[in-house]
Protein backbone atom coordinates (compact mmCIF):
# COMPACT_ATOMS: atom_id res chain seq x y z
CA UNK A 1 0.00 0.00 0.00
CA UNK A 2 3.03 2.30 -0.11
CA UNK A 3 2.61 4.91 -2.80
CA UNK A 4 5.76 4.67 -4.88
CA UNK A 5 8.01 7.76 -4.90
CA UNK A 6 7.11 10.06 -7.77
CA UNK A 7 3.46 9.05 -8.02
CA UNK A 8 2.54 12.19 -6.07
CA UNK A 9 5.10 14.98 -6.20
CA UNK A 10 5.61 18.72 -6.24
CA UNK A 11 2.87 20.92 -4.81
CA UNK A 12 0.48 17.98 -4.72
CA UNK A 13 2.42 16.55 -1.78
CA UNK A 14 0.84 19.24 0.41
CA UNK A 15 -2.44 17.31 0.50
CA UNK A 16 -0.63 14.33 1.98
CA UNK A 17 0.81 16.50 4.75
CA UNK A 18 -2.63 17.91 5.54
CA UNK A 19 -4.40 14.54 5.52
CA UNK A 20 -1.60 12.96 7.53
CA UNK A 21 -1.85 15.70 10.15
CA UNK A 22 -5.63 15.23 10.32
CA UNK A 23 -5.43 11.48 10.96
CA UNK A 24 -2.64 12.06 13.48
CA UNK A 25 -4.84 14.52 15.37
CA UNK A 26 -7.75 12.06 15.43
CA UNK A 27 -5.40 9.28 16.54
CA UNK A 28 -4.31 11.47 19.45
CA UNK A 29 -7.96 11.84 20.44
CA UNK A 30 -8.36 8.05 20.35
CA UNK A 31 -5.22 7.71 22.45
CA UNK A 32 -6.51 10.19 25.04
CA UNK A 33 -9.84 8.37 25.23
CA UNK A 34 -7.94 5.11 25.72
CA UNK A 35 -5.83 6.60 28.50
CA UNK A 36 -8.94 7.82 30.31
CA UNK A 37 -10.55 4.39 30.04
CA UNK A 38 -7.67 1.93 30.44
CA UNK A 39 -4.69 3.99 31.60
CA UNK A 40 -1.47 5.15 29.97
CA UNK A 41 0.46 1.96 30.78
CA UNK A 42 -2.08 -0.27 29.03
CA UNK A 43 -2.06 2.00 25.98
CA UNK A 44 1.74 1.95 25.94
CA UNK A 45 1.97 -1.85 26.17
CA UNK A 46 -0.63 -2.43 23.45
CA UNK A 47 0.89 0.22 21.20
CA UNK A 48 4.35 -1.32 21.55
CA UNK A 49 2.95 -4.73 20.60
CA UNK A 50 1.07 -3.36 17.59
CA UNK A 51 4.12 -1.38 16.43
CA UNK A 52 6.27 -4.52 16.45
CA UNK A 53 3.55 -6.48 14.66
CA UNK A 54 3.08 -3.84 11.96
CA UNK A 55 6.82 -3.63 11.41
CA UNK A 56 6.82 -7.41 10.92
CA UNK A 57 3.84 -7.15 8.56
CA UNK A 58 5.89 -4.82 6.38
CA UNK A 59 9.25 -6.55 6.57
CA UNK A 60 8.68 -10.23 7.40
CA UNK A 61 5.41 -11.27 5.78
CA UNK A 62 5.36 -11.69 1.99
CA UNK A 63 5.11 -8.41 0.10
CA UNK A 64 5.61 -7.53 -3.51
CA UNK A 65 5.27 -4.50 -5.80
CA UNK A 66 2.24 -4.43 -8.08
CA UNK A 67 1.32 -1.45 -10.23
CA UNK A 68 1.33 1.84 -8.33
CA UNK A 69 2.05 0.34 -4.91
CA UNK A 70 2.98 -2.79 -2.97
CA UNK A 71 0.76 -5.58 -1.69
CA UNK A 72 1.22 -6.19 2.05
CA UNK A 73 -0.66 -8.30 4.56
CA UNK A 74 -1.55 -5.43 6.89
CA UNK A 75 -4.08 -6.95 9.25
CA UNK A 76 -5.75 -3.71 10.30
CA UNK A 77 -9.06 -5.28 11.33
CA UNK A 78 -7.21 -7.93 13.34
CA UNK A 79 -5.22 -5.28 15.23
CA UNK A 80 -8.44 -3.42 15.99
CA UNK A 81 -10.21 -6.51 17.36
CA UNK A 82 -7.26 -7.61 19.49
CA UNK A 83 -5.90 -4.33 20.81
CA UNK A 84 -8.43 -1.55 20.16
CA UNK A 85 -8.58 1.46 17.88
CA UNK A 86 -5.96 3.66 19.54
CA UNK A 87 -3.17 1.05 19.86
CA UNK A 88 -3.90 -0.12 16.30
CA UNK A 89 -3.63 3.43 14.98
CA UNK A 90 -0.42 4.11 16.90
CA UNK A 91 1.08 0.79 15.83
CA UNK A 92 0.27 1.38 12.17
CA UNK A 93 1.78 4.87 12.25
CA UNK A 94 4.93 3.94 14.19
CA UNK A 95 5.46 0.63 12.40
CA UNK A 96 5.27 2.43 9.07
CA UNK A 97 7.68 5.09 10.33
CA UNK A 98 10.19 2.50 11.57
CA UNK A 99 10.03 0.64 8.27
CA UNK A 100 10.73 3.89 6.42
CA UNK A 101 13.57 4.97 8.70
CA UNK A 102 15.44 1.66 8.67
CA UNK A 103 14.59 0.02 5.36
CA UNK A 104 12.86 2.39 2.94
CA UNK A 105 13.96 6.02 3.44
CA UNK A 106 12.66 6.85 -0.04
CA UNK A 107 9.14 6.34 1.35
CA UNK A 108 9.49 8.96 4.09
CA UNK A 109 8.38 11.95 1.96
CA UNK A 110 5.13 10.03 1.35
CA UNK A 111 4.64 9.32 5.07
CA UNK A 112 1.57 11.54 5.37
CA UNK A 113 0.04 9.92 2.30
CA UNK A 114 0.73 6.42 3.53
CA UNK A 115 -0.50 7.03 7.08
CA UNK A 116 -3.72 8.41 5.63
CA UNK A 117 -4.07 5.25 3.53
CA UNK A 118 -3.64 3.05 6.61
CA UNK A 119 -5.49 4.99 9.30
CA UNK A 120 -8.65 6.26 7.63
CA UNK A 121 -9.80 2.67 6.83
CA UNK A 122 -9.07 1.75 10.46
CA UNK A 123 -11.39 4.51 11.61
CA UNK A 124 -14.04 3.18 9.24
CA UNK A 125 -13.59 -0.28 10.77
CA UNK A 126 -14.03 1.16 14.27
CA UNK A 127 -17.30 2.85 13.26
CA UNK A 128 -18.52 -0.24 11.39
CA UNK A 129 -17.82 -2.50 14.38
CA UNK A 130 -20.16 -0.41 16.50
CA UNK A 131 -22.92 -0.98 13.96
CA UNK A 132 -22.57 -4.68 13.19
CA UNK A 133 -21.28 -6.18 16.47
CA UNK A 134 -23.83 -6.14 19.32
CA UNK A 135 -22.65 -4.27 22.39
CA UNK A 136 -22.90 -7.41 24.56
CA UNK A 137 -20.68 -9.47 22.20
CA UNK A 138 -17.01 -9.89 23.02
CA UNK A 139 -14.76 -9.56 20.00
CA UNK A 140 -13.45 -13.10 20.50
CA UNK A 141 -16.95 -14.31 19.65
CA UNK A 142 -17.51 -12.40 16.42
CA UNK A 143 -18.63 -14.45 13.44
CA UNK A 144 -16.83 -15.10 10.19
CA UNK A 145 -19.38 -12.86 8.46
CA UNK A 146 -18.57 -10.00 10.82
CA UNK A 147 -14.82 -10.55 10.35
CA UNK A 148 -15.32 -10.53 6.59
CA UNK A 149 -17.22 -7.23 6.77
CA UNK A 150 -14.53 -5.59 8.89
CA UNK A 151 -11.57 -6.84 6.86
CA UNK A 152 -13.31 -5.95 3.59
CA UNK A 153 -13.93 -2.44 4.90
CA UNK A 154 -10.27 -2.09 5.88
CA UNK A 155 -8.64 -3.57 2.81
CA UNK A 156 -11.22 -1.98 0.51
CA UNK A 157 -10.41 1.35 2.11
CA UNK A 158 -6.70 0.82 1.48
CA UNK A 159 -7.42 0.06 -2.18
CA UNK A 160 -9.62 3.15 -2.49
CA UNK A 161 -6.98 5.44 -0.97
CA UNK A 162 -4.18 4.02 -3.12
CA UNK A 163 -6.36 4.59 -6.19
CA UNK A 164 -7.14 8.13 -5.05
CA UNK A 165 -3.49 9.04 -4.58
CA UNK A 166 -2.53 7.48 -7.90
CA UNK A 167 -5.22 9.33 -9.84
CA UNK A 168 -4.57 12.54 -7.91
CA UNK A 169 -0.88 12.37 -8.72
CA UNK A 170 -0.85 10.93 -12.23
CA UNK A 171 -4.30 11.45 -13.71
CA UNK A 172 -6.49 9.01 -15.60
CA UNK A 173 -4.20 7.95 -18.42
CA UNK A 174 -4.36 4.41 -19.74
CA UNK A 175 -1.07 3.34 -18.15
CA UNK A 176 -2.11 4.64 -14.74
CA UNK A 177 -5.52 2.96 -15.02
CA UNK A 178 -3.82 -0.37 -15.74
CA UNK A 179 -1.41 0.09 -12.81
CA UNK A 180 -4.21 0.91 -10.38
CA UNK A 181 -6.30 -1.98 -11.69
CA UNK A 182 -3.49 -4.51 -11.35
CA UNK A 183 -2.81 -3.38 -7.78
CA UNK A 184 -6.49 -3.59 -6.87
CA UNK A 185 -6.89 -7.09 -8.27
CA UNK A 186 -3.75 -8.32 -6.50
CA UNK A 187 -4.93 -6.83 -3.21
CA UNK A 188 -8.18 -8.78 -3.36
CA UNK A 189 -6.20 -11.81 -2.19
CA UNK A 190 -5.68 -10.06 1.14
CA UNK A 191 -9.45 -9.52 1.48
CA UNK A 192 -9.98 -13.25 0.95
CA UNK A 193 -7.28 -14.37 3.38
CA UNK A 194 -7.64 -11.90 6.25
CA UNK A 195 -11.07 -13.01 7.58
CA UNK A 196 -9.80 -16.58 7.79
CA UNK A 197 -6.79 -15.36 9.75
CA UNK A 198 -9.03 -13.23 11.96
CA UNK A 199 -11.17 -16.21 12.94
CA UNK A 200 -8.07 -18.34 13.57
CA UNK A 201 -6.39 -15.65 15.67
CA UNK A 202 -9.55 -15.05 17.68
CA UNK A 203 -9.80 -18.80 18.30
CA UNK A 204 -6.30 -18.65 19.78
CA UNK A 205 -7.35 -15.65 21.85
CA UNK A 206 -10.12 -17.76 23.42
CA UNK A 207 -7.48 -20.12 24.75
CA UNK A 208 -5.69 -17.17 26.38
CA UNK A 209 -8.68 -16.26 28.52
CA UNK A 210 -6.44 -15.98 31.57
CA UNK A 211 -5.18 -12.72 30.04
CA UNK A 212 -8.65 -11.15 30.10
CA UNK A 213 -7.72 -8.84 32.97
CA UNK A 214 -4.20 -8.06 31.74
CA UNK A 215 -3.03 -4.95 29.94
CA UNK A 216 -2.02 -6.91 26.85
CA UNK A 217 -5.35 -7.06 25.02
CA UNK A 218 -8.22 -4.65 24.57
CA UNK A 219 -10.87 -5.30 27.24
CA UNK A 220 -13.58 -5.69 24.58
CA UNK A 221 -11.78 -8.78 23.29
CA UNK A 222 -13.12 -10.80 26.25
CA UNK A 223 -16.06 -8.75 27.44
CA UNK A 224 -19.07 -7.13 25.86
CA UNK A 225 -19.43 -3.38 26.19
CA UNK A 226 -22.77 -3.70 27.94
Amino acid sequence: MHIEPGIVDGAKMALGYVSGAAVAAYSLKLAWDSVKKDGAIALGIRSLITTVLVFCFFQVLPHYPVGVSEVHFILGATLFLMFGAAPAAIGLALGLLAQGLFFAPADLPQYGINTTTLLVPLMVVSALAQRIIPANTAYKDVSYKQCLALSTAYQGGVIAWVAFWAFYGQGFGAENLVSVGSFSVAYLAVIIIEPILDVAILAVAKSLYQLKDSMVFHQRLYRGAA
